[in-house]
């Protein structure tokens, strides 16, 4: 099984748009120990030929430029493409607005909670996938399933279940004390196997927490990757970049006692690789001493182009 990161940054990528922040300005200047990121989404092969995304960023026809495997081969058909399947774990922009760059009558599934797929269904513009040609599955969460696309069985088995997070940004609604209306589907955790080797992975980019039950199913993992959007809970506030904590976006932090290296010390997962990376967080700087923390403490952050074989 072949994965590529296709992004490694959280929403708005790296540097964002209009950011002028610390880390932002320098890895745009070209500062030593940088590197520029574009947003959240991995892709996997079982055979190296069809592929699965993983979330659809606003960055997938750069990233579909950048990376020759998702491209049509040159001695294809005129309208070709070797991803077949794209898995949606939550129903943030930074994860459904490429679908709307897979358009022109192109045969592929999406897969993804009823709680997501109600939110695609209820606004038009997605409808720029024909419903004859792009079908759309709502998988159950707990229930392995074998993934396919354009008629073409992918060998790969992805089991979705619900983690502790938030609803989108723009679907929020209440307040705090109703969680903002969330509910479980609203951010999903994946489990993906080749069903050939029967090896598999974990993909959380989008996590408040790792509570008993999640700590319970990533234990012993071959390889997670992991939200990383945050070093410190508030560094939005101390950046003066925003005015939100990472709970209140429902991020868990890296660092401190309640963050995700301290809760995976004693899982026994294998590899562990950081992506949703956010603009403010300090791992983005090599030299820095967050970077070292992670490091030391058996992390890898994850970067755009990073292909990992199991």
């Amino acid at each position: 099984m072949i994965i590529k990161v296709l992004g490694s940054a959280a929403g708005g990528g790296f540097p964002q748009w209009n950011c002028n922040g610390h880390h932002s300005s320098r890895v745009r200047a070209g500062e030593a120990g940088y590197r520029a990121r574009l947003q959240s989404s991995l892709a996997v092969s079982s055979d190296g030929v069809n592929w699965l995304l993983l979330n659809a960023s606003p960055d997938i026809r750069q990233q579909i430029n950048e990376t020759p495997q998702l491209q049509p081969s040159r001695s294809g058909p005129l309208r070709a493409s070797p991803i077949k399947a794209v898995v949606v774990t939550n129903a943030d922009v930074d994860h459904i607005t490429g679908l709307l760059s897979l358009r022109e009558g192109q045969p592929f599934t999406i897969y993804t909670s009823d709680r997501v797929l109600a939110t695609l269904n209820a606004n038009s513009i997605f409808d720029v996938l024909a419903a004859d040609k792009v079908k759309r599955v709502a998988f159950e969460l707990d229930k392995p399933i074998r993934l396919e696309g354009a008629g073409v069985d992918l060998g790969l088995v992805v089991e979705p279940f619900a983690v502790p997070g938030k609803v989108a940004l723009f679907l929020e609604k209440g307040d705090a004390s109703d969680n903002f209306g969330s509910r479980d589907g609203d951010t999903i955790g994946l489990k993906v196997t080749d069903a050939k080797t029967g090896k598999s992975f974990f993909y959380i980019p989008g996590v408040a927490e790792i509570d008993p039950p999640l700590a319970d199913k990533i234990r012993g993992a071959e390889l997670i990757f992991l939200d990383g959007t945050l070093f410190t809970d508030d560094e939005m506030l101390t950046q003066g970049l925003l005015n939100k904590t990472g709970k209140r976006m429902g991020h868990i932090s890296v660092s401190g006692p309640d963050g995700s290296i301290a809760a995976l010390s004693k899982l026994n997962v294998k590899r562990r690789i950081y992506v949703h990376i956010n603009n403010s967080n300090p791992i983005l700087d090599e030299n820095s001493e967050a970077r070292k923390v992670v490091e030391v403490s058996g992390w890898e952050v994850g970067f755009d182009g990073m292909e990992v074989r199991l």
